[in-house]
C-alpha cells in the first residue's frame, strides 16, 4: 500500500456496489485512515461490531426490546429501543451524501446475515456498508456480494 493514499478508488467501489467486504492488517491503524477519507468525501460513518447483535434487521431497521441482567434481584424488565440505522437517517445532516455502517469482527456473521446487509445496501441508497471480514497484509476490499458467495461455497 502507499504511503499516502486518496481512497478515491475505495470509494468509488463502494458507491458503486453499495456494501463492501473489507480485509485489513491485524495491526490496526488502516481503517481509521479510510473512515476519515469517507468522512472527507461527505459521508457519515457508524461503527459497530457484529458480536452480539441478534437480528439484524430488528436492531438496525427496527424498534427491538433489549433486557439487561437482572443478577436474581429484580424483575425482569424489557426496554425497547429505536432502530439505530434508521434514527442515524433521521438524523443526518443535509450536506451529508449517506451513511457508512462500518461494521466490525464480520467473519462472525452468517450467510444469511450478510445476504441481509447487501440487500440493505439496494433497498436504501443513502446506507452503504462496509464490513470488516477478516486479516490480510495489505488492506483491500472487494464487493459484500462476492465475499458472500464464498461464504456459500465453503460452507
Amino acid at each position: 500500500m502507499a504511503l499516502l493514499t486518496t481512497g478515491s478508488s475505495f470509494i468509488r467501489k463502494l458507491e458503486q456496489s453499495g456494501s463492501l467486504a473489507v480485509y485489513v492488517p491485524l495491526e490496526g491503524g488502516f481503517e481509521g485512515r479510510y473512515r476519515r477519507r469517507l468522512r472527507a468525501a461527505g459521508y457519515t460513518s457508524l461503527c459497530i461490531t457484529a458480536r452480539g447483535l441478534g437480528d439484524l434487521s430488528a436492531y438496525l431497521t427496527g424498534i427491538h426490546g433489549v433486557r439487561p441482567p437482572h443478577l436474581g434481584k429484580k424483575d425482569i424488565r424489557v426496554y425497547y429501543l429505536p432502530p439505530i440505522l434508521s434514527y442515524q437517517l433521521e438524523h443526518l445532516s443535509p450536506k451529508s451524501k449517506g451513511l457508512v455502517l462500518w461494521m466490525i469482527e464480520g467473519h462472525i456473521l452468517s450467510s444469511q446475515e450478510v445476504e441481509y446487509l447487501t440487500t440493505l445496501a439496494k433497498q436504501e441508497p443513502r446506507v452503504k456498508v462496509v464490513v470488516e471480514m477478516g486479516g490480510d497484509r495489505s488492506f483491500r476490499w472487494k464487493p459484500l456480494q462476492d465475499a458472500l458467495s464464498e461464504i456459500v461455497l465453503a460452507g
